[in-house]
């Protein structure tokens, strides 16, 4: 467990600096430059998130379970995760949904988050997937209050709509029948 708490500090940690201490950020990267900030980011958001793995991975061999979700969330969680992919995939392909959903990227985390805290119950999704839904409505909340740059992508145009649609739920239909099984060693059809 102590190693999905580090990763958890750790990668989240590095995702609320902006939240936390924009000035800080700002300053830093006003006395360092951008790419020596990126580059740290993304080494203790890497290094956070294989622990974060690692963590999580180990926390499920002796699972410290604190409820038994009913067989209905299960089918709640497939169904919120359905505008998962499409809602990532909006975030850098500017159009509709993305302008609809504003922060595309943080609807689909919560999302996320949300369906795996119904359907399972353990200590270490709490802990998981609790963090990540309590980051992104701190990170929410943050973003509505300092409004930041806009988020590199494609060139806005009609057909990011449907793209997004069609390869979210393509996404969405490979880790429904495959991929969550082989990366995870669940299937979420149970």
């Amino acid at each position: 467990m102590t190693l999905l708490l580090l990763g958890l500090i750790l990668f989240l940690g590095t995702h609320s600096v902006s939240i936390l201490a924009p000035a800080w950020r700002r300053g830093w990267i006003e006395r360092h430059g951008e790419k020596p900030w990126k580059g740290l980011y993304s080494v203790l958001s890497l290094a956070g998130f294989a622990l974060l793995i690692v963590g999580y991975g180990w926390a499920r061999q002796s699972p410290v379970v604190l409820w038994s979700p009913p067989l209905w969330s299960r089918h709640l969680a497939l169904l919120l995760m359905l505008p998962v992919f499409p809602l990532l995939l909006a975030a850098y392909l500017p159009g509709r949904i993305r302008a609809a959903a504003k922060h595309p990227m943080l609807v689909a985390v919560k999302l996320w988050a949300l369906a795996h805290l119904l359907a399972n119950g353990t200590l270490a999704d709490l802990l998981l997937f609790g963090g990540f839904l309590a980051w992104a409505v701190a990170d929410r909340i943050s973003v509505k209050r300092h409004p930041r740059g806009p988020v590199p992508g494609a060139p806005e145009r009609p057909a990011n709509d449907l793209i997004a649609l069609g390869a979210g739920l393509l996404l969405y239909a490979l880790f429904l029948t495959r991929a969550h099984a082989w990366l995870f060693g669940v299937s979420p059809l149970g």
